[in-house]
């Protein structure tokens, strides 16, 4: 496997073909290598990915030959209509051996389920770009040994938050002015991880949650919640959104439901403060904006959990937990997660018709037995 103490090597290699793959699209385009497009380059792996089965996109597992990662899928449709939920998991992320992408897409609003599918789409080739980009900017001295030198760790992690951040603004932009998309009063949460190496970096747009599982003193698994929920009953949330002149209440009959509403309507009463589309709202206190986190992962750290809120709303942090470490297959840890979580609502929220439920489980331990890709449709 690639690590990231050879990273001057490594970075030098991908940026050369990076730029080789981009300036043939280029030339391809206007006979002419001048200018050319990092974008079309990095969806191009995309595609590629996809057709030799690296990239999952339905209930699944993944699992390359050789990766350190396992990832495990599942997503069931609640009782609100067509399935707003989307995931993506992308092993060999951008053709690099220690990188693996996993995204969860939640849409709300009439168009929801298109906004999270083109978020789905786009994230992972805009943010590869983006990130190579930097990287093209940055020096890394070659000589230093990156692994066990703090800084440089942090380096690498700000060379992932800049890559975000440009991502998630560049999307929302390009989603107001998609034709196809009417995303006015439709939007998307957005939850990813890229686990490099041994550093795994999240960023969150929304209510949707990321929980990791690491070992105690004791031997049993503990959960660390890695993220914020993204409510507008957030202090910090609710003082930006009225600032804006958005206003933040519930309603008389969902008591300590706090949703967003424009100043003179009661629309469209979002109960998350962050997301992708929802222009109504953009201009009082909706932002997209993600909230980009890291963590080096240690031996006892053993998978993590990305979820939708259908599971968060029922099941705690420690349930999803013990619920994953508890399935005997892997392959369906997923699946056994939201299949617990549809009897919790049925249990817990009688007469609340119950929510798309979906699921990520990334395991950073190889299992000798599961050197294999599965995709298994629902």
């Amino acid at each position: 496997m690639i690590r990231w103490n050879h990273t001057a090597v490594l970075m030098g290699h991908f940026s050369s073909a990076f730029s080789r793959l981009a300036k043939s699209f280029a030339t391809k385009r206007s006979g002419s290598s001048d200018g050319y497009n990092g974008r079309e380059a990095a969806e191009a792996m995309a595609k590629e990915a996809k057709k030799n089965h690296f990239m999952l996109h339905s209930s699944g597992t993944i699992n390359v030959d050789g990766s350190n990662n396992f990832a495990s899928l599942f997503s069931k449709k609640g009782k609100k209509g067509v399935n707003q939920d989307c995931c993506v998991v992308w092993e060999e992320f951008g053709c690099q051996e220690d990188m693996i992408f996993c995204g969860i897409f939640d849409g709300h609003g009439p168009w929801g389920h298109f906004v999270a599918k083109r978020v789905r789409e786009s994230m992972p080739p805009s943010l590869l770009c983006n990130w190579q980009e930097t990287l093209s900017q940055t020096s890394l001295d070659p000589d230093v040994d990156v692994d066990i030198t703090a800084e440089k760790k942090q380096h690498r992690f700000n060379i992932w938050k800049h890559s975000y951040l440009k991502t998630c603004a560049a999307i929302d932009r390009e989603l107001k002015q998609n034709r196809k998309i009417d995303s006015f009063f439709s939007g998307t949460t957005a939850l990813s991880i890229v686990r490099q190496g041994e550093l795994i970096v999240i960023a969150n747009v929304g209510d949707s949650r990321a929980v990791l599982a690491t070992a105690s003193d004791d031997g049993s698994l503990v959960a660390v919640q890695l993220t914020v929920d993204f409510k507008p009953s957030l202090p910090e949330e609710a003082e930006r959104i009225v600032e804006c002149k958005g206003r933040v209440f519930c309603l008389e009959d969902e008591p300590g439901v706090y949703r967003v509403w424009l100043p003179d309507e009661e629309s469209p009463g979002l109960a998350m403060s962050r997301a992708f589309g929802d222009y109504c709202v953009k201009e009082y206190g909706l932002i997209s904006v993600p909230e980009v986190t890291h963590r080096n992962i240690t031996s006892k750290d053993q998978f993590v959990v990305l979820a939708t809120d259908g599971v968060w709303d029922v099941i705690s942090n420690q349930e999803a937990v013990d619920i994953v470490c508890s399935t005997a297959d892997r392959t369906e840890s997923a699946k056994h997660l939201v299949e617990c979580a549809m009897r919790a609502w049925k249990r817990k929220r009688r007469g609340i018709a119950m929510d798309d439920i979906s699921a990520i489980c990334l395991f950073f331990h190889s299992s000798p037995s599961l050197h294999q890709v599965h995709a298994t449709l629902e």
